[in-house]
This record gives structure tokens, sequence and C-alpha cells, in this order.
């Protein structure tokens, strides 16, 4: 029986706090505002949970990923939270 593949906040967390930890130089520069920097990173975000899950993901599933990777950068922002 084939797993299914449900985008939650508890399965995609530890993929994008992966992405945050091997894309380090770009996190800073989002943090500092470089252009590109989101974009580069909501990329490989998408790249890696698509991976996961290994099947192409829905527009509904792309746009929650996006969201909690927006969210894990603001709370590496504010210092609250490392994936470090």
């Amino acid at each position: 029986m084939a797993v299914v593949f449900s985008a939650t906040n508890e399965v995609i967390d530890p993929i994008l706090a992966n992405v945050v930890r091997s894309n380090q130089n770009k996190v800073a520069g989002w943090l500092q505002g470089e252009s590109g920097s989101w974009g580069f990173l909501a990329g490989q975000a998408v790249i890696n949970v698509r991976e996961s899950a290994g099947r192409d993901l829905e527009s509904s599933e792309r746009r929650l990923i996006w969201s909690r990777m927006w969210w894990w950068l603001e709370q590496i922002k504010a210092g609250i939270h490392t994936a470090a």
C-alpha cells in the first residue's frame, strides 16, 4: 500500500528546516533584503517538498509551503526559532 503524502505543517516543517540549514547564505540575504533571496528559498522549499512527496504539488500545496516558509523566516528574523 502506498503512503499518501499530506502537506501539513508537521510533515513539511522538517523539510523547510533543512532548506533553511542548507541555504543559510540566502536566509542571511533575505534578512538583509537581498533581491532574489525569497524567490530562491521559496523555490527550494517547493522542490524539496515535491521530492519528498514523490509527485507534483497542487497549487494549494505550493501556497501552503510558501506561507510556511515565510513563517519560518519571520521566526528566524524575530530570533524565536533557529533551524541550525
